[in-house]
């Protein structure tokens, strides 16, 4: 998430009540997750575990619950509770705009495109030409949709990641200020889910298809030409390159890649990366002939100790 303008390190201090370490007037030009920081953002880390991973990151501010030592040419925020401030900063650049009606007047929508009875357009969406948006559809603020696109009945894009902190009190949400952006010529079944990205965008890339009552995890980028069939929950901030086929009632972990062109066959379980041109199988998921090998194996498993019994007698 870019801010609308560049603001001053104190600026940003002041505005979430903490210290900081380095020069006042440091640059600060948005906010984002560590997985897509670049120079200008925050990145905020609240567990020991991770500070070297976010000090050394791209990100060129800090948002932390200890003062430490600050690499050269980075800046520090020091908070008692980061995940609370960074929600903060949220609240503040991309805060909830309510709408009380069925298309907001901010939305742009392209030439020959069809919206069906029902839908809901929030706030800054922008729809391409040529698309079809059909009944009870609902697209969340600031989704951008490119040209040729259907999106069939009951789909939601947009709605909150899922991602909780666990205190004592409850789960406390990090709040979702980024996008989706579905790119030209994608085809989305109906029931379909796919969540904005914390900071981010989740991407839809342009050609892929994707089958009824899918789920797309927060900031997830998905390449061109995809295929996946329906069931299919992808979680968050996962890669999936171009011309992957992913079969009904896979699901995926967090965070992991998925090859250029892999395969990946229905009802298996994606626990970690996996490189392209492969097909996969089985939970967790593994190439898939060595799988099936290894389930014909364990077939013959009930003769091979009748076969140990009978040499023992």
């Amino acid at each position: 998430m870019k801010f609308p303008k560049t603001y001053k390190l104190k600026e940003i201090a002041t505005l979430i009540g903490c210290d900081f370490v380095g020069p006042e007037d440091f640059p600060v030009l948005g906010m984002n997750e560590i997985h897509v920081v670049e120079p200008g953002d925050i990145v905020f880390v609240d567990h020991p575990k991770y500070y070297d991973k976010a000090l050394n990151s791209a990100a060129t501010i800090v948002l932390i619950n200890k003062e430490v030592e600050c690499p050269d040419g980075k800046a520090l925020l020091v908070s008692e509770d980061p995940f609370r401030d960074f929600n903060k900063l949220t609240r503040h650049f991309k805060p909830f705009q309510a709408s009380n009606v069925a298309i907001a007047p901010t939305a742009k929508i392209g030439e020959n495109t069809i919206i069906q009875p029902n839908c809901f357009i929030g706030n800054n969406v922008i729809i391409g030409d040529n698309c079809i948006i059909h009944s009870n559809v609902s697209i969340y603020d600031d989704a951008v949709i490119g040209d040729n696109v259907t999106i069939h009945a009951g789909t939601i894009l947009g709605a909150n990641a899922f991602y909780y902190k666990n205190r004592p009190e409850g789960f406390d949400q990090l709040l979702s200020g980024g996008r989706v952006v579905i790119k030209d010529n994608v085809d989305i079944g109906a029931a379909c889910t796919i969540d904005r990205g914390v900071t981010g965008d989740t991407i839809i890339g342009e050609g892929s298809k994707l089958d009824n009552q899918i789920q797309i995890g927060h900031d997830t980028v998905i390449g061109k030409k995809c295929l996946i069939a329906s069931q299919a929950g992808i979680a968050g901030c996962v890669v999936i390159e171009d011309e992957v086929t992913i079969w009904g009632q896979v699901g995926s972990t967090s965070g992991i890649t998925i090859g250029e062109k892999a395969v990946i066959l229905a009802q298996s379980g994606v626990s970690k990366s996996l490189e392209g041109h492969k097909t996969y199988f089985g939970y967790p998921a593994e190439e898939s002939r060595q799988k099936l090998k290894e389930m014909a194996m364990i077939k013959q498993i009930p003769k091979i100790l009748d076969d140990i019994k009978n040499i023992k007698q």
